[in-house]
């Protein structure tokens, strides 16, 4: 578990850094994620050595909302006077990931699927 540990935090470093030197408006996790996915793709033991402390932290990953939900309460006055627009831009931008995320699984599924075929599974 430790060392499937340092693997995943590996990767968020490595993305972290990478934004901060080439200056990228996106966050560092995203791109550790990205590149995680992309050494599974190429080296499938890598899937197994993560996958049981990936699962352990998928199922405690409530425990992680506690702090934004303190938050939300310590800032209580904006979310009265701009409760309006926050709710319009969470909907908004839940319609609009729901909507990436299903065309990126298509997409994927697809490539996935070219790949089995060309690997004769």
């Amino acid at each position: 578990m430790v060392n499937a540990m340092i693997i995943l935090l590996s990767f968020q470093l490595i993305g972290e850094i990478i934004i901060r030197t080439f200056s990228l408006p996106v966050p560092g996790p995203v791109v550790g994620m990205l590149l995680l996915f992309v050494a599974m793709l190429w080296r499938d033991a890598l899937v197994a050595k993560v996958e049981q402390t990936a699962q352990y932290i998928l199922q405690n990953l409530t425990l992680l909302y506690v702090p934004a939900a303190v938050g939300v309460v310590v800032h209580l006055h904006l979310l009265q006077t701009e409760g309006l627009a926050i709710i319009i831009t969470l909907v908004v931008s839940t319609l609009i990931t729901i909507s990436v995320t299903a065309l990126s699984m298509k997409v994927l599924l697809r490539a996935f699927q070219a790949f089995r075929k060309a690997e004769g599974r």
